[in-house]
C-alpha cells in the first residue's frame, strides 16, 4: 500500500490541508486524490493544486494509506456505507467538528486507528492550532503522519478528547470573538473622530503587533498590559470601563455557551 492520501471532501478545510501540504513539500500532488458529494468543489481544488480528482470510492481509496475526512459534519450519517470497508487497515484522520471518536468508530469500524482533529479557521493560511486525539495509542509510524498532516495547519497538540467541548469554543469560536472584537474597535475608533478607513487600519495593525508582541514575550498578557498603563493615564481610563462593563465576565460566559453547545452538538 502506498503512502498516498485520499481525501473525502474538498473544501475550505480540505483545500487548507492539501494547500499546506504542498506548499511545505511535505507530498507531491501525485501522491494526493480528493473527492466530494457532487465532485463540483474536487475538481476545482484538483485543477487549482494539481492533486488527483476521483469520484470513483473503490479507486481513490485503493492506494491510500491515509484517509482524510473532511467532507460536512452532517453528512457523516448519510455517508456511503462502503466506506466501512473500504477504510480497512487505513488511518482515518477527521476534521469534522462536533464528531466523537466513537461516532467516527461506529462510521469506520475497521480502520487501523482513527484521529479527532479540530483545526480552526487560521488553519487556511497555515496559522492555525489544532488539538487531536485519537481512539488508540498512535504507533510512530502514525504518529510522525498525522505530524506532517496537522503541521501544514499551523501548530498542533495531542488532548485528550474530554476536552474538546471546551477547545471548540476557545480556538474554533476564538477567532470569531477577535473578529468582533477588532470590529469593535474599529467602530469605537470611528465614534471617537477618526476616518473610517483610518480606524479599520489602525484596529487591524493593532491588534496584530499587540498579539506579536504577546507571542514573542516571556510575560503573562496582565503583565504586558500593565506596562502600556499609566496610572490614571489614558489606558486606564479605558480599562476601568471595560472593568465596570464586565468585559471579562463577558468574554467567559460566551466561551461558556460555546462549550454547551458543542456539547449539545457532539451527542448525535
Amino acid at each position: 500500500m502506498s503512502s498516498r492520501i485520499a481525501l473525502l471532501g474538498a473544501g475550505n478545510l480540505g483545500g487548507a490541508i492539501v494547500r499546506g501540504l504542498l506548499a511545505k513539500k511535505v507530498y507531491a500532488p501525485s501522491d494526493l486524490a480528493c473527492t466530494s458529494l457532487t465532485g463540483t468543489t474536487a475538481r476545482h481544488l484538483a485543477a487549482e493544486t494539481g492533486i488527483t480528482f476521483e469520484p470513483d470510492l473503490t479507486k481513490l481509496l485503493a492506494g491510500a494509506d491515509t484517509v482524510i475526512v473532511a467532507f460536512k459534519p452532517q453528512s457523516l450519517a448519510g455517508a456511503d456505507p462502503r466506506l466501512a470497508d473500504l477504510t480497512a487497515g487505513r488511518l482515518v484522520i477527521s476534521v469534522l467538528a462536533g464528531k466523537k471518536l466513537a461516532r467516527l468508530a461506529q462510521a469506520f469500524p475497521r480502520a487501523r486507528n482513527i484521529v479527532r482533529t479540530m483545526p480552526n479557521t487560521p488553519a487556511a493560511i497555515g496559522a492555525g492550532i489544532t488539538p487531536y486525539c485519537t481512539l488508540t495509542p498512535l504507533d510512530l509510524a502514525d504518529r510522525t503522519q498525522v505530524g506532517r498532516i496537522l503541521d501544514a495547519l499551523g501548530q498542533y497538540l495531542p488532548l485528550d478528547e474530554a476536552y474538546f467541548d471546551a477547545l471548540t469554543a476557545v480556538g474554533g469560536s476564538g477567532p470569531a470573538f477577535l473578529f468582533e472584537f477588532v470590529a469593535a474597535l474599529r467602530d469605537a475608533g470611528i465614534a471617537a473622530g477618526l476616518p473610517d478607513d483610518t480606524a479599520e487600519r489602525m484596529a487591524l495593525e493593532t491588534t496584530l503587533g499587540a498579539a506579536r508582541l504577546l507571542a514573542r514575550s516571556d510575560e503573562s498578557p496582565e503583565e504586558l498590559r500593565d506596562r502600556v498603563t499609566s496610572p490614571n493615564g489614558t489606558t486606564f481610563a479605558g480599562l476601568q470601563v471595560m472593568a465596570a462593563r464586565q468585559f471579562r465576565d463577558t468574554l467567559k460566559e460566551a466561551v461558556l455557551a460555546g462549550t454547551r453547545r458543542a456539547g449539545d452538538l457532539s451527542k448525535d
